[in-house]
């Protein structure tokens, strides 16, 4: 079956589609629903979309629809997403033959982005035990204080701590409280332990690896980490920034909190749209300016092969660094004291114009669905494309195919512009030749 597959990236797109499906069925049992009804089928599989392209984005309360059953399911397709589909399957097969081959080399390369292709095993033991770790990590500060600090029984306490720390570390927003984590947005314990959760996550595991090695020699980090590490500080203080500027006065938002709650709740605020997707004030009840702020946040995202979305803070950085280069005249791009190859460049456009062009048809066609203002169906695009699953709360008065698109911007959001191309093109073409060259008019 795998030979039928002229690329590894096709498998990648493949294994996400079956784990979506499998989980439409799953959610579809009358087990997983609190009343013992089937859910509908379009519920089914947004839910299940949305948990596996670790978005959050959902058309029935979680807490109210779902039984522990689903609510289960929804957590393990979460875990599914969030250490990728083929790193799972390599993992296992692994385990059974204890030898791995050269796809499922490939598979692995192609889905958590390693430079080389060598000691691939290591890379996704290395991928599961960090998870793993941190996520027990998260877990237990978030059990400690719902036992401790708001009453919950031992078991709910350990439940609520690792449905959350799971949805925190894969940046995918879920929450099993219909105000997402609102009613906690005065408690730094809840809040900057998810932030903390989303932050790591959304790192990308090359730069966490590298970190754990080399965190004390900035001197010997690759670019990868150095823009991703820099950039995200960047995005982060100018989240906080603008948020404590734009709602610091509203009331119905950060108005009315004190000055340490409010820097509290607009740093998780800049935090959340990176691909997060929890917020802990009303979305709806922001200002159209922060929901652009928002917008630019959402489709920057988090670092590359990480369980963040978005185009990725290191797209945004070469390009930029692009733009530097050609203002200047420059012959060439560096970033600090390498040269990036122009195959880079080329790769960091066409995602981004591939984001933007995706943004844009999206957002024309359920403009011309919906009666909503352009500003709330921009929001609602760019928080499924980027799988962040925040909303101003339009989500469930679309109409079925709004859903159905929406459905497939999460997909194409996770598994990327970039390799769901890749995999669509049955072989690549070499050319042996180039063409004379012309320099039309730019501009």
């Amino acid at each position: 079956m795998l030979d039928q597959f002229h690329h590894p990236t096709q498998v990648i797109v493949g294994g996400f589609a079956a784990a979506a499906l499998i989980g439409t069925g799953l959610l579809s049992l009358p087990i997983a629903t609190e009343s013992g009804e089937p859910a509908r089928f379009l519920d089914a599989l947004f839910t299940a979309t949305s948990a596996v392209c670790l978005t959050g984005l959902i058309l029935v309360d979680s807490e109210t629809h779902w039984s522990v059953a689903g609510e289960l399911i929804i957590m393990a397709l979460i875990q599914a997403g969030g250490l990728g589909i083929m790193t799972l399957a390599t993992l296992f097969a692994v385990a059974l033959s204890g030898r791995m081959g050269l796809r499922a080399r490939m598979l692995v390369q192609a889905e958590t982005r390693t430079l080389q292709m060598t000691d691939l095993r290591r890379v996704v033991r290395n991928v599961v035990l960090l998870s793993l770790v941190t996520e027990v990590i998260l877990a237990i500060v978030l059990a400690g204080r719902f036992l401790l600090g708001y009453g919950e029984s031992f078991g709910r306490s350990v439940y609520l701590g690792v449905f959350h720390s799971i949805s925190a570390f894969n940046n995918a927003g879920f929450a099993l409280w219909p105000d997402s984590v609102v009613r906690f947005n005065t408690d730094p314990w809840i809040c900057l332990t998810l932030a903390v959760g989303v932050i790591v996550g959304g790192l990308g595991f090359p730069v966490l690896f590298e970190l754990r090695h080399s965190w004390r020699r900035p001197s010997r980090w690759s670019v990868l980490t150095r823009l991703t590490l820099t950039l995200s500080a960047v995005l982060l203080v100018a989240g906080t920034v603008l948020l404590l500027a734009t709602e610091g006065r509203n009331p119905r938002t950060l108005g009315d909190m004190s000055g340490a709650d409010q820097l509290l709740n607009a740093f998780f605020g800049a935090v959340m749209p990176r691909s997060g997707g929890f917020n802990s004030i009303d979305i709806a009840a922001m200002y159209p300016s922060s929901w652009l702020a928002y917008d630019v946040l959402m489709f920057i995202g988090g670092g590359s092969a990480g369980t963040a979305g978005g185009i990725k803070v290191t797209t945004f950085g070469l390009l930029a660094y692009v733009i530097w280069a050609e203002l200047r005249g420059e012959p060439s791009v560096n970033v600090g004291r390498r040269r990036i190859p122009e195959q880079l460049h080329r790769q960091a456009l066409t995602i981004a114009l591939v984001g933007v062009g995706t943004v844009a048809a999206s957002t024309y066609l359920l403009l011309v669905l919906n009666p909503h203002p352009l500003d709330q169906v921009l929001f609602e695009v760019i928080s499924a494309f980027a799988t962040v699953g925040v909303s101003t709360g339009i989500t469930a008065e679309l109409d079925a195919v709004s859903h159905g698109l929406l459905a497939i911007l999460m997909f194409v959001g996770r598994v990327g512009p970039l390799t769901l191309g890749t995999a669509l093109a049955l072989r690549a073409r070499t050319r042996h030749y180039e063409l004379p060259e012309e320099r039309p008019l730019v501009g």
